[in-house]
């Protein structure tokens, strides 16, 4: 599951809006030893959302192969593919080396740069810490002779 992770550039984040509803927004991430980064904008209406209720679900995809066994058939097409969903709570990280490190990890999922932050720059983020409580993976549309 942690290989899926690793293929995808961007991770959605599902939570509750104030009313109560289905609220699920991509984002970039980071991903190290059970523990999911992302970032945001200092302020914002998600950040309501998750100060009345943290619980998050992430899920990533990855693969995204059309197959089919004939043609002509509608029923024979499906997606290969494989997903993982990750479920725990979204804690903000207040102290700033811990953001930077938490900055790095995020962009060395994307680039092998090094970078550096000012410190208003990272009194401006929001940097989001989830434990992955529950973790789970299916694949799909693979025929019953294939492996991924």
């Amino acid at each position: 599951m942690e290989d899926i992770i690793g293929q995808c550039p961007i991770c959605f984040v599902g939570m509750t809006d104030l009313d109560g509803n289905p609220y699920v927004l991509p984002m970039n991430f980071g991903y190290q030893a059970g523990t999911l980064y992302l970032h945001s904008g200092p302020e914002g209406g998600k950040l309501g959302m998750l100060a009345k209720n943290s619980r998050v679900c992430v899920t990533f995809c990855a693969g995204h192969e059309l197959t089919y066994q004939s043609p002509q058939m509608a029923c024979s097409y499906s997606m290969r593919s494989a997903s993982v969903m990750c479920r725990g709570e979204v804690e903000f990280v207040e102290d700033l080396e811990d953001k930077r490190r938490y900055l790095d990890l995020i962009m060395r999922h994307y680039t092998d740069n090094e970078f550096g932050y000012s410190d208003p720059a990272v009194r401006n983020v929001k940097v989001w810490k989830v434990a992955v409580q529950e973790m789970s993976g299916k694949v799909f549309g693979l025929r019953g002779h294939e492996k991924i």
